[in-house]
């Protein structure tokens, strides 16, 4: 959507939606990949996107520039069959830094496994992209189980593969698009529906990671 978009649609909502947690923040994520980018090659190919059943990523996410000793989450972000499945850890930065180096499991849980799984699966991968945004969150005042996001200044670099050097990059969207999105783990109310249908905001497929990969290709 546009800014114009999206401020119409958060005026004429504002009773529904509350901020949530974050409110407004800097999202960094570093994902994480094999050497020939195997895992964002299950997602899209050299012609667009794919729709593969199953899929994941593997990424480290701060809200903001973080410090050695801050905490950030270690994700794995899997996808089947359309419905999004998030598993997250919260550790130190400096000790996902020192596992992804080949160090011992930071922590012993369940979450953790998950994610030791994959990264042996694929071979230990390494920081391969670092996307950043501007987010504006928000959760349903009396539907707390619904959050809708607005990205911007969505942007992306290949170098400084670290989240401590900052959120500086490449834009990946031109200046004036947001991108929205509607996160529930059900129907979504009825209001939401029709505002949407009113705004002509419909469902589109859209990664941050994949279509960074695909203008880096070009």
């Amino acid at each position: 959507m546009t800014v114009a978009q999206r401020d119409a649609f958060l005026a004429e909502f504002q009773g529904f939606l509350v901020p949530d947690f974050y409110g407004k923040s800097t999202v960094c994520s570093l994902y994480l990949d094999t050497p020939d980018r195997r895992i964002i090659r299950a997602s899209v190919d050299a012609k667009g996107f794919d729709k593969p059943a199953y899929k994941e990523k593997l990424r480290l996410r701060s809200y903001g520039t973080p410090k050695g000793d801050s905490n950030v989450f270690f994700e794995i972000k899997k996808k089947f069959r359309g419905v999004v499945y998030k598993r997250r850890l919260m550790l130190p930065l400096s000790d996902a830094i020192a596992y992804l180096k080949g160090g011992e499991k930071p922590v012993s849980s369940q979450i953790m496994e998950e994610i030791h799984w994959a990264m042996s699966f694929y071979g230990n991968p390494r920081p391969s992209m670092l996307l950043s945004c501007e987010r504006e969150a928000y959760t349903g005042k009396d539907t707390p189980r619904l959050r809708i996001t607005f990205d911007t200044g969505i942007r992306y670099r290949e170098t400084e593969l670290d989240l401590s050097a900052g959120s500086h990059g490449t834009p990946l969207l031109p200046e004036d698009a947001v991108l929205m999105e509607i996160k529930t783990d059900g129907a979504i109310p009825l209001w939401l529906a029709h505002g949407l249908d009113k705004h002509r905001l419909y469902p589109a497929s859209f990664s941050k990671y994949g279509t960074a990969y695909l203008r880096s290709l070009k």
